[in-house]
Protein backbone atom coordinates (compact mmCIF):
# COMPACT_ATOMS: atom_id res chain seq x y z
CA UNK A 1 0.00 0.00 0.00
CA UNK A 2 1.39 3.60 -1.10
CA UNK A 3 2.29 6.16 1.43
CA UNK A 4 -0.47 8.06 -0.16
CA UNK A 5 -3.79 5.96 0.19
CA UNK A 6 -1.87 5.65 4.08
CA UNK A 7 -2.20 9.36 4.99
CA UNK A 8 -5.59 9.71 2.83
CA UNK A 9 -7.13 7.55 5.01
CA UNK A 10 -5.69 8.61 8.34
CA UNK A 11 -6.71 12.74 7.01
CA UNK A 12 -10.26 11.15 6.57
CA UNK A 13 -10.59 9.54 9.58
CA UNK A 14 -8.99 13.28 11.42
CA UNK A 15 -11.73 14.99 9.67
CA UNK A 16 -14.80 13.00 10.51
CA UNK A 17 -13.58 12.79 14.24
CA UNK A 18 -12.77 16.62 14.09
CA UNK A 19 -16.57 17.35 12.17
CA UNK A 20 -18.01 15.05 14.86
CA UNK A 21 -16.38 16.44 17.66
CA UNK A 22 -17.27 20.31 16.52
CA UNK A 23 -21.33 18.96 17.10
CA UNK A 24 -20.82 18.82 20.73
CA UNK A 25 -20.85 23.01 20.86
CA UNK A 26 -24.77 22.00 19.81
CA UNK A 27 -25.42 20.64 23.27
CA UNK A 28 -23.93 23.79 24.82
CA UNK A 29 -27.30 25.51 23.00
CA UNK A 30 -29.49 23.24 24.48
CA UNK A 31 -28.16 22.61 27.73
CA UNK A 32 -31.22 20.45 29.52
CA UNK A 33 -32.54 18.76 26.05
CA UNK A 34 -29.08 17.52 24.94
CA UNK A 35 -27.48 16.99 27.76
CA UNK A 36 -24.76 14.59 27.67
CA UNK A 37 -26.38 14.09 23.79
CA UNK A 38 -22.95 14.17 22.22
CA UNK A 39 -20.51 12.33 19.73
CA UNK A 40 -17.86 11.49 22.39
CA UNK A 41 -18.74 7.69 22.49
CA UNK A 42 -19.29 7.21 18.97
CA UNK A 43 -15.74 8.98 18.46
CA UNK A 44 -13.69 6.64 20.65
CA UNK A 45 -15.66 3.82 19.50
CA UNK A 46 -15.19 5.07 15.65
CA UNK A 47 -11.26 5.85 16.38
CA UNK A 48 -10.20 2.83 17.60
CA UNK A 49 -11.91 0.89 15.00
CA UNK A 50 -10.69 2.59 11.89
CA UNK A 51 -7.31 3.63 13.05
CA UNK A 52 -4.71 1.18 11.69
CA UNK A 53 -1.90 2.38 13.80
CA UNK A 54 -3.83 2.19 17.57
CA UNK A 55 -1.65 4.83 19.29
CA UNK A 56 -2.98 7.18 16.61
CA UNK A 57 -6.10 6.20 17.76
CA UNK A 58 -5.90 7.23 20.95
CA UNK A 59 -3.94 10.38 20.15
CA UNK A 60 -6.40 12.03 17.84
CA UNK A 61 -9.06 10.82 19.77
CA UNK A 62 -8.27 12.10 23.10
CA UNK A 63 -6.60 15.60 21.61
CA UNK A 64 -9.85 15.97 20.06
CA UNK A 65 -11.81 15.27 22.96
CA UNK A 66 -9.90 17.62 25.03
CA UNK A 67 -9.78 20.96 22.46
CA UNK A 68 -13.16 20.56 22.27
CA UNK A 69 -13.44 20.21 26.32
CA UNK A 70 -12.26 23.83 26.57
CA UNK A 71 -14.18 25.26 24.13
CA UNK A 72 -16.97 23.98 25.84
CA UNK A 73 -15.83 24.99 29.36
CA UNK A 74 -15.08 28.24 27.75
CA UNK A 75 -18.55 28.77 26.67
CA UNK A 76 -19.69 27.88 29.94
CA UNK A 77 -17.39 29.69 32.41
CA UNK A 78 -15.66 32.35 29.79
CA UNK A 79 -12.57 30.69 31.31
CA UNK A 80 -9.89 28.68 29.86
CA UNK A 81 -9.58 25.62 31.84
CA UNK A 82 -7.64 22.78 30.54
CA UNK A 83 -8.06 20.19 33.56
CA UNK A 84 -10.47 19.66 35.94
CA UNK A 85 -10.78 17.77 39.14
CA UNK A 86 -12.15 14.68 37.22
CA UNK A 87 -10.24 15.15 34.07
CA UNK A 88 -8.16 12.03 34.30
CA UNK A 89 -11.52 9.65 35.42
CA UNK A 90 -13.15 11.63 32.00
CA UNK A 91 -9.75 10.86 29.73
CA UNK A 92 -9.53 7.10 31.24
CA UNK A 93 -12.90 6.45 30.51
CA UNK A 94 -12.69 7.89 26.90
CA UNK A 95 -9.39 5.37 26.87
CA UNK A 96 -11.32 2.38 27.78
CA UNK A 97 -13.73 3.36 25.11
CA UNK A 98 -10.27 4.02 22.20
CA UNK A 99 -10.04 0.34 23.34
CA UNK A 100 -13.32 -1.39 23.30
CA UNK A 101 -13.34 0.34 19.43
CA UNK A 102 -10.28 -1.22 18.60
CA UNK A 103 -11.85 -4.63 19.58
CA UNK A 104 -14.45 -4.31 16.76
CA UNK A 105 -13.28 -6.28 14.06
CA UNK A 106 -16.28 -6.28 11.47
CA UNK A 107 -18.62 -2.82 11.36
CA UNK A 108 -21.87 -4.20 11.48
CA UNK A 109 -24.83 -2.72 13.44
CA UNK A 110 -24.66 -5.37 15.93
CA UNK A 111 -20.74 -5.21 16.75
CA UNK A 112 -20.72 -1.54 17.21
CA UNK A 113 -23.81 -1.56 19.17
CA UNK A 114 -22.52 -4.02 21.22
CA UNK A 115 -19.66 -2.15 22.25
CA UNK A 116 -21.54 0.99 22.32
CA UNK A 117 -22.77 -0.38 25.26
CA UNK A 118 -20.10 -1.87 27.08
CA UNK A 119 -19.22 1.80 26.45
CA UNK A 120 -21.39 3.59 27.89
CA UNK A 121 -21.64 1.35 31.43
CA UNK A 122 -18.18 1.67 31.95
CA UNK A 123 -18.90 5.12 31.69
CA UNK A 124 -21.64 5.36 33.63
CA UNK A 125 -19.88 3.49 36.34
CA UNK A 126 -16.58 5.03 36.28
CA UNK A 127 -17.51 9.19 36.00
CA UNK A 128 -20.18 8.35 38.86
CA UNK A 129 -18.13 7.37 41.69
CA UNK A 130 -19.93 9.41 44.20
CA UNK A 131 -16.22 10.90 45.13
CA UNK A 132 -16.16 12.39 41.83
CA UNK A 133 -18.93 15.36 43.04
CA UNK A 134 -16.96 16.31 46.44
CA UNK A 135 -19.86 16.18 49.39
CA UNK A 136 -23.06 16.11 46.58
CA UNK A 137 -23.46 12.40 47.49
CA UNK A 138 -21.96 10.41 50.76
CA UNK A 139 -18.83 8.65 49.75
CA UNK A 140 -20.33 5.15 50.52
CA UNK A 141 -22.50 2.54 48.68
CA UNK A 142 -25.44 4.15 49.15
CA UNK A 143 -23.50 6.84 47.79
CA UNK A 144 -22.59 5.24 45.01
CA UNK A 145 -26.05 4.13 44.04
CA UNK A 146 -27.32 7.81 44.17
CA UNK A 147 -24.64 8.53 41.86
CA UNK A 148 -25.74 6.09 39.58
CA UNK A 149 -29.69 6.37 39.50
CA UNK A 150 -29.67 10.50 38.88
CA UNK A 151 -26.93 9.90 36.29
CA UNK A 152 -29.78 7.60 34.37
CA UNK A 153 -30.80 10.30 32.47
CA UNK A 154 -27.31 11.65 31.03
CA UNK A 155 -26.75 8.42 30.16
CA UNK A 156 -29.55 7.63 27.98
CA UNK A 157 -28.67 10.87 26.55
CA UNK A 158 -25.36 9.30 26.15
CA UNK A 159 -26.38 6.10 24.18
CA UNK A 160 -29.00 7.91 22.22
CA UNK A 161 -26.02 10.16 21.17
CA UNK A 162 -23.97 6.99 20.06
CA UNK A 163 -26.95 5.60 18.27
CA UNK A 164 -27.08 8.86 16.53
CA UNK A 165 -23.32 9.33 15.72
CA UNK A 166 -21.83 5.80 15.58
CA UNK A 167 -24.73 5.60 12.44
CA UNK A 168 -23.55 8.59 11.28
CA UNK A 169 -19.43 7.78 11.79
CA UNK A 170 -18.98 3.98 11.26
CA UNK A 171 -21.69 4.06 8.17
CA UNK A 172 -20.30 7.04 6.43
CA UNK A 173 -17.12 5.71 6.87
CA UNK A 174 -17.97 2.02 5.20
CA UNK A 175 -20.09 3.74 2.19
CA UNK A 176 -16.63 6.14 1.38
CA UNK A 177 -14.56 2.94 1.77
CA UNK A 178 -16.85 1.14 -0.81
CA UNK A 179 -16.30 3.89 -2.93
CA UNK A 180 -13.04 5.29 -2.73
CA UNK A 181 -10.08 2.23 -2.42
CA UNK A 182 -7.59 4.92 -0.77
CA UNK A 183 -9.72 4.47 2.73
CA UNK A 184 -9.36 0.97 2.33
CA UNK A 185 -6.69 -0.89 4.66
CA UNK A 186 -4.44 -3.55 3.89
CA UNK A 187 -6.84 -6.32 4.82
CA UNK A 188 -9.29 -5.24 2.78
CA UNK A 189 -7.40 -4.14 -0.01
CA UNK A 190 -6.01 -7.97 0.10
CA UNK A 191 -9.60 -9.48 -0.14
Amino acid sequence: MSLQKINTRTIVLILMIVAAAAMRLVSYKFPYILSNFTPVGAIALFGGAYFTDKWKAYLVVLLTLFASDIAINYLYTSKLIMWYSGSFWVYLTFAIMVFIGSRIKKANVANVGIASLVSVAIHWLIIDLPWMYGTLYPHSLKGYSQSLVAAIPFERNMILGDIVFCAILFGGFELAKGRYIALRNRTELAV
